[in-house]
């Protein structure tokens, strides 16, 4: 029985993994198992940063809605609580936003809360 290398089908399975790697440096653009390993650690690192990407930028969102309520005397937390009370339903991203580009409207959500924080302590 002669020996079955795999032929075409190899080389098809080959080449693509090695183009997956295109653009990595040295061996692991070239060698078939240094491309194999290479492309498997990146695929897992993108898959990683992907769902860390959401992280960080809800963190930013975050951040930036503490400083803008800092800066009109509230905290963060308390300001939430408010919108929430008062069945405000912006996200983090449109709140971030709305501090950095709209800030006259940012003040009327604070002087919102506040009114909202006074109703909810008498």
């Amino acid at each position: 029985m002669p020996r079955a290398k795999g032929g075409f089908k190899t080389r098809r399975r080959r080449k693509k993994r090695i183009k997956l790697a295109k653009g990595q440096y040295g061996a692991k653009s070239k060698l078939f198992r240094s491309a194999t390993e290479s492309v498997d650690k990146g695929q897992t690192f993108a898959y990683r940063e992907r769902r860390k990407r959401k992280r960080n930028f809800r963190q930013l969102w975050v951040t930036r809605l503490s400083a803008a309520v800092r800066q009109r005397g509230l905290t963060y937390s308390h300001f939430i609580n408010a919108l929430k009370k008062a069945n405000i339903l912006l996200d983090r991203k449109v709140l971030s936003d709305m501090a950095i580009k709209d800030p006259a409207g940012f003040d009327q959500l604070a002087a919102l809360a506040k009114q909202q924080l006074a109703t909810a302590t008498s």
